[in-house]
């Protein structure tokens, strides 16, 4: 989720528990090697084992069309140590795809098991390679066709965002022809898209014959998702408020000063969808675009939302 979901958006999920394991944002590979230092400024954990600061694993993605090239750079990403490298063959974006990265790549199945297979060669056999598709780039033609391309160029692991490049992020997702691709396969598939709350997981679960999820916008929208599919119980607004404010001061010395304050509130916009304290927070910061504002903001938030819990405590 290019964007959103990067290393400081990590960190705060990850804290509030329930997750397995994270892919980073897609690291575009074009003609060149890249430097480590670009591995490590997308993807910090880097820095840490490859983990969180809650512990929490973290594969990192790459996205490119050219096969040597991609296994150079992704050979120079193990060095790094990594948890695993994924590859995107999902995104929607048409940008991404004008450049032939992302969904577009599904219109050819050999290009997408030389780019595995490539990637495959190049890392160390201990090291996890996975890739993540769509149902396809306009159809799902060669839906088979590609995941079957996945699996026999050596993957360990496939992700299917249950949607065609056409779908974008429309409703439904298609759970059910996820079923089709585990049995086409003999490598384990993971299952993706749609996925907002624990009933949706449950069917998705049902109807893909999946046993795990990779979850996206569902659980930047509700960062207790995860926790509720264990049977945990979901955190309250007051403990995810601090996280917001937390998420602001992690973003501070990267993101440009006149950027800060849209990011925050396109968080807050996010766990809208969840839990209504969040929409009396995106309410109270909506017409500020400074990040420090919105944070004094927020603050003056949850010491009421402190003052009201022990009132109601006494």
């Amino acid at each position: 989720m290019e964007g959103v979901l990067d290393h400081s958006l990590r960190d705060v999920l990850t804290r509030v528990g329930g997750i397995d394991r994270c892919v980073s944002e897609f690291i575009r590979i074009t003609d060149q090697l890249l430097p480590a230092r670009v591995f490590t400024r997308l993807m910090p954990e880097l820095h840490h084992g490859s983990r969180t600061p809650a512990g929490t694993p973290v594969r990192a993605q790459l996205l490119g069309s050219d096969p040597a090239c991609l296994a150079e750079n992704a050979a120079r990403l193990a060095e790094l140590g990594p948890a695993g490298i994924d590859l995107n063959f999902g995104c929607p974006a048409k940008v991404v795809n004008r450049h032939r990265g992302g969904a577009v790549l599904l219109d050819e199945p050999e290009l997408v098991h030389a780019i595995v297979a490539a990637v495959r060669r190049a890392v160390p056999a201990a090291m996890p390679v996975s890739a993540k598709m769509r149902l396809g780039h306009r159809d799902e033609a060669l839906m088979l066709d590609n995941a079957r391309a996945i699996a026999a160029a050596g993957a360990d692991e496939l992700v299917v965002h249950a949607r065609t490049k056409l779908h974008g992020y429309k409703p439904p997702a298609y759970w059910d022809r996820i079923a089709h691709i585990r049995e086409a396969v003999s490598v384990p598939v993971v299952a993706n898209g749609e996925v907002w709350t624990v009933e949706d997981a449950h069917r998705c679960l049902h109807e893909s014959g999946c046993d795990a999820l990779m979850l996206g916008r569902g659980l930047v929208g509700d960062p207790g998702l995860a926790r509720a599919l264990r049977g945990r119980a979901q955190p309250a607004w007051a403990d995810l408020l601090p996280l917001v404010r937390l998420y602001g001061r992690l973003i501070t010395p990267r993101v440009a000063a006149r950027h800060r304050g849209g990011r925050i509130k396109q968080w807050l916009n996010m766990l809208r969808r969840r839990h209504p304290g969040a929409e009396q927070a995106y309410a109270a910061v909506r017409e500020l675009n400074d990040a420090v504002e919105i944070d004094e903001r927020l603050a003056a938030l949850q010491v009421e939302q402190l003052t009201e819990a022990e009132v109601l405590v006494a």
